[in-house]
């Protein structure tokens, strides 16, 4: 994975490389941004410079001379060909997972497989497709043998004589137990070693794991870096690469959804616009069935759903108020939303979002998918007539 793979985001590569070519790579870093800004393609591309992966852009830098030197032509090859499937034995991954039993000691190491097949694919990720290939509904965390798994691995000799990397993805994701592991296993780094923090909601973290890294917070992606992407990359023409773009809101995995015809935005659509139908007829028989049905989605999905749902209320309200450059929707979102936006108002719009926030906090908790569901269901027939 080289720098030049990266979309857009020129200055945060900019200053991972001065990191390079001053030699200030510090033992601990975290890359904070919202999902589809690039932060672990950015991270992979680092992790792999610092492993002898030496791209173009690179290797073209004056200021990294010294460093490109210190790999040679041979070493350079190994590296590249290794990482090439991500199995360099100094690339150390931990992301969450879910557990193989309740007293097994699971670790990422029981699902690498998976994960090299999933990185294969490019290293624009989200935890809910992660969350699709575990095929499981229970929550993935990262639990207490990670910490002594990583403990082992970077106590022992570099395989090739250079950095041990560990690149955490989603550390927020990690128990208790597993974060007070890892809290010492930084304070007292082992030699040649580099964590990579990999995250989306640091303030998950503990206080103390935040303190000894060094943040580099990464934005959205520009919409005009998307745009050029996906003419480059996906052939889009120039209207449709504009209109995607926009509408990604400077994630890229949301623009490649977008793009996607069968993606899941489409399913969680038809099922908002039946729950706002049914709340309308007031239809109590029908909207239990509809509960019924989602409450089989495993958990994460049924998250992902209700943040859907969040983002069409927002959307809708905002509808009402006749400036398109304020809307982000697809165009199927927005046929609905012509003749629907009428019934999301001041005198329902918080209610509606507090009634869904809920529900998605109550999920999160392990509520019963078929009570949290079909109770703000039967909170909808009351609130979608408000005006």
């Amino acid at each position: 994975m080289y720098f030049n793979e990266v979309i857009g985001q020129r200055e945060s590569r900019r200053r991972l490389l001065q990191l390079v070519a001053e030699n200030r790579v510090p033992h601990a870093m975290m890359l904070c941004g919202p999902e589809g800004c690039g932060k672990m393609a950015l991270a992979l591309a680092f992790a792999s410079l610092l492993l002898g992966d030496i791209g173009p852009e690179e290797e073209a830098e004056p200021e990294l001379r010294d460093f490109v030197g210190g790999f040679s032509q041979q070493q350079r090859a190994n590296a590249h060909a290794m990482l090439a499937k991500w199995e360099h034995p100094d690339l150390h991954f931990t992301f969450p997972v879910v557990k193989k039993g309740p007293t097994t000691p699971t670790t990422s190491l029981d699902y690498m497989k998976q994960w090299n097949q999933y990185l294969a694919d490019g290293p624009y990720i989200k935890h809910d497709q992660w969350a699709e290939r575990l095929k499981d509904k229970k929550m993935a965390m990262i639990y207490e043998p990670e910490s002594d798994r990583l403990q082992h691995e970077l106590m022992l000799k570099s395989n090739q004589g250079g950095y041990k990397v560990a690149l955490v993805w989603q550390p927020e994701s990690m128990n208790a137990t597993c974060a007070n592991k890892l809290l010492k296993l930084l304070e007292e780094p082992p030699s040649q070693s580099v964590f990579l923090f990999v995250s989306e909601d640091p303030g998950r973290l503990l206080e103390t794991i935040r303190s000894r890294v060094q943040r580099i917070d990464i934005p959205r992606l520009e919409t005009e870096d998307i745009e050029q992407a996906l003419i480059s990359r996906r052939a889009l023409t120039p209207d449709m690469a504009h209109r995607v773009a926009r509408l990604a809101n400077g994630s890229w995995t949301r623009a490649l959804e977008s793009i996607d015809a069968s993606n899941e935005s489409r399913t969680f659509l038809d099922l908002f616009i039946m729950l706002m139908r049914l709340a309308y007829k007031r239809d109590a028989k029908e909207l239990k069935k509809w509960s019924l049905a989602v409450a089989d989605f495993e958990r994460e999905k049924q998250v992902r759903m209700l943040n859907y749902f969040l983002r069409m209320i927002r959307e809708n309200f905002i509808y009402n108020f006749h400036n398109p450059e304020l809307n982000y929707m697809t165009q199927d979102e927005e046929d609905f939303s012509k003749n629907f936006a009428r019934f999301i108002n001041e005198a329902n719009v918080v209610e509606i979002s507090e009634a869904m926030e809920k529900a998605t906090v109550d999920i999160a908790r392990n509520g019963n998918p078929k009570m949290v569901f079909f109770s703000m269901a039967l909170q909808l027939i009351v609130l979608i007539m408000r005006k």
